[in-house]
């Protein structure tokens, strides 16, 4: 009896068939799951479960950063307050960072302890302002005059308390950092005594 021989390619189409079926049969359809759009590629989609507890996590998480930034908020308030009452009272644990310090504190004594031309340069100016407003020649030139004269007076006081204020510095704090000392003092110098923060410790003609 004579067998017949079946050509090779066919042998080998019908092993890959059978490899595919046995592949299909092993992974049921209903185990795949749509791939989330939103997972990174090359992960596996995660499950419903730990979606939904990655979803809570995220919430808690702004729940977090909500009552961070109110806290936040709340703490900027009090120690804003805390500063409006330094600078009222003086104390010198929360007071701003341009006035702490022991250099800026005599130089606000030095300051309040004089009299400053500067610090009526405000009332001044309205009036010399008003003046000048008056349809009157006379008027006007006795604003332009005054205001001159006002000028000059500051120029020349705030030299004197300049020049004064560095001699006392560089004899009570001689190791101590100076800079911007000065300055301060000349711009407070330039506030009325009734407005000026923190309030004055000192008398007129005291001692500093």
């Amino acid at each position: 009896m004579r067998v017949k021989r079946l050509p090779l390619g066919f042998v080998f189409r019908s092993r890959v068939k059978e490899e595919k079926a046995v592949s299909v049969v092993k992974t049921p359809a209903d185990s795949k799951q749509p791939r989330d759009p939103q997972a990174p590629k090359g992960r596996p989609t995660p499950k419903r479960s730990q979606a939904q507890s990655q979803r809570r996590s995220v919430a808690n998480t702004s729940m977090t950063r909500k009552e961070a930034a109110k806290r936040q908020r709340e703490e900027r308030r009090a120690a804003m307050e805390r500063q409006r009452q330094a600078l009222a009272s003086g104390d010198e644990r929360y007071l701003p960072a341009r006035d702490k310090g022991p250099v800026r504190k005599f130089a606000r004594d030095f300051v309040d302890s004089r009299f400053n031309i500067a610090e009526w340069f405000l009332p001044m100016a309205v009036v010399i302002l008003v003046l000048s407003m008056v349809q009157v020649a006379q008027l006007q030139n006795v604003a332009l005059l005054l205001w001159l004269v006002v000028i000059v007076l500051i120029v020349l006081d705030s030299v004197v308390t300049a020049v004064r204020l560095k001699k006392a510095l560089r004899e009570r704090f001689a190791d101590e950092p100076k800079r911007g000392a000065v300055a301060y003092a000349l711009m407070r110098s330039l506030q009325m005594r009734r407005l000026r923060l923190p309030k004055p410790r000192v008398k007129r003609g005291e001692r500093p």
